[in-house]
C-alpha cells in the first residue's frame, strides 16, 4: 500500500508573508520541503499533495517548480482567480510551466468569503467549469454554513470532482453535529464529491482532544462518503498547533477500519488527483 498524505502546506516567510498567521503563533516560522520530508518519511508517507495557502498568483508556479524537484510531492492544488475572464487560458499557462504536470486541482479560500453562496456566482461557476474542462479537481475549504452552496455547485457541475477539505470544518470543540452533518450527507449524496479526513485536531480543543472527540465526525463522513471517496490528509504544519504529524496519522488509523485503509491512505487520493504521473525515480 502506497501511503499518501493528500493535504499539507509549505511556506517560506522570507519569500512571502502568511498574513493569516498570528504574530505570536508557533506557525510563524518557515516550514520547508526538507522539514516535511523528515516528518513524512519517518512515518512511511511516500507521496503527498501540496495545497495552496494564500490567494496570490505567484504561489502556484513556485509550488509546481518545487514538485518538479522533489520526489515526495506528487501533486499540487494551486490557486488562480476563478472570476477572471481568461481563467481557462491561465490554467493552460500554469500547466505549461516547469512542473505544470503536477497541477492536479484548484482551491480558493471560500471560508473567508462573506457571501455564503459565493460558489454560485455566475463568474465563479464559469471558472469552475474551466477547472473541469482542464481535467482538474476543485478543493472546497468551507465552513458548515457554506455547505448548502457546495451541494448546489456540485449538482450543477457533475463533470467536476469537488474535494471537501477538513470535513467542512465541523465544530468538534463544541461537540455539535448539526447542521454540519446534514450538510455533509447532502454533499456526499452526489457522486462527484470526495472528502479529506484532515484538519480535525485543530477544530477540536487543541490541548485536550481525544479519539472519542473526533470519532462522531469521522464516522459521519465515513458512512456518508465511504472509503473509496475518503482520503487521509495531515494538514501539516497547521496540525502541529494540536498534534504532531505522527499523532495525526495514528489518529487516522484509529478512526478507520483496517479493511478500508488501502483506499483511505492511498487509493482514493491516487484516483482523485491522478497521481499516477509521478517522478521517474519515485
Amino acid at each position: 500500500m502506497t501511503l499518501v498524505d493528500a493535504h499539507h502546506h509549505l511556506w517560506d516567510l522570507s519569500v512571502r508573508d502568511q498574513d493569516w498567521i498570528d504574530e505570536d503563533s508557533p506557525l510563524r516560522r518557515d516550514f520547508t520541503i526538507e522539514d516535511l520530508t523528515a516528518e513524512a518519511r519517518a512515518v512511511g508517507v511516500e507521496r503527498t499533495v501540496l495545497v495552496q495557502t494564500i490567494t496570490v498568483p505567484e504561489e502556484t508556479p513556485e509550488f509546481l517548480a518545487l514538485a518538479a524537484r522533489h520526489d515526495l510531492i506528487a501533486g499540487v492544488v494551486g490557486w488562480t482567480d476563478l472570476t477572471r475572464p481568461d481563467v481557462a487560458d491561465e490554467l493552460a499557462r500554469l500547466r505549461e510551466l516547469p512542473g505544470g504536470v503536477y497541477l492536479k486541482g484548484i482551491r480558493h479560500q471560500v471560508q473567508g468569503e462573506l457571501d455564503p453562496e459565493w460558489l454560485l456566482r455566475p463568474d465563479v461557476l464559469r471558472g469552475l467549469t474551466a477547472v473541469a474542462d482542464a481535467g482538474l479537481v476543485y478543493d472546497l475549504v468551507v465552513l458548515p454554513h457554506q455547505l448548502p452552496a457546495c451541494v448546489k455547485a456540485a449538482a450543477s457541475l457533475p463533470e467536476l470532482t469537488f474535494v471537501l477539505d477538513h470535513l467542512g470544518k465541523p465544530p468538534i470543540a463544541s461537540g455539535a453535529l448539526e447542521p454540519w452533518a446534514s450538510g455533509v450527507r447532502a454533499l456526499a449524496a452526489l457522486p462527484n464529491t470526495v472528502c479529506k479526513l484532515s484538519g480535525m485536531v485543530t477544530e477540536a480543543d487543541w490541548g485536550s482532544w481525544t479519539i472519542e472527540h473526533l470519532k462522531p465526525y469521522a464516522d459521519t463522513v465515513l458512512h456518508a462518503f465511504g472509503p473509496r471517496r475518503l482520503m487521509f490528509g495531515s494538514d501539516w504544519p497547521v496540525c502541529t498547533l494540536a498534534a504532531s504529524y505522527g499523532e495525526v496519522l495514528d489518529a487516522a488509523h484509529q478512526l478507520t477500519d483496517a479493511r478500508d485503509r488501502a483506499e483511505f491512505f492511498g487509493g482514493t487520493a491516487v484516483r482523485t488527483y491522478g497521481l499516477t504521473r509521478n517522478h521517474p525515480c519515485a
